[in-house]
């Protein structure tokens, strides 16, 4: 399946409080940022944790070689706009977590979820980063 007709269909249920299949939409949120070339705006699905109090999403694409699209477009542009499961929304600025306090989210994440070493073995030399979404409220 295309992968963009594939979140089109994730984004609309999840706006209109459908179950997903074979996601856990208590994982989920939908983040959109504005295109670094374009300037319009994108959305993604994606899974998230919390760090604190914050949403933390993880730009691991699966463990591609490259970063993601909207971890570029955050770097051009941090702010950003947030919806989670609960049917918030809000105006987020991204921040890339570095030294130990990645470390010590990485370490957490990975205890959860053993699958993100296996993406980061896939990724090589690219370190996967982590990205906590500040409410700007």
């Amino acid at each position: 399946m295309d992968m963009r007709a594939f979140d089109e269909v994730v984004v609309r249920r999840f706006r209109a409080g459908e179950e997903i299949e074979g996601l856990h939409r208590d994982r989920l949120l939908l983040l959109t940022t504005t295109g670094r070339h374009s300037g319009e705006r994108r959305t993604a699905p994606m899974m998230f944790v919390r760090f604190d109090d914050d949403p933390l999403v993880i730009a691991s694409d699966d463990g591609a070689a490259r970063h993601p699209s909207w971890l570029l477009n955050l770097r051009a542009d941090p702010h950003a706009r947030v919806e989670t499961p609960d049917g918030r929304a809000a105006e987020v600025v991204a921040e890339e977590l570095t030294g130990d306090e990645r470390i010590v989210a990485w370490d957490d994440l990975v205890a959860r979820f053993p699958f993100f070493a296996e993406q980061q073995e896939r990724a090589g030399d690219r370190v996967i980063p982590l990205v906590r979404l500040r409410s700007c409220d």
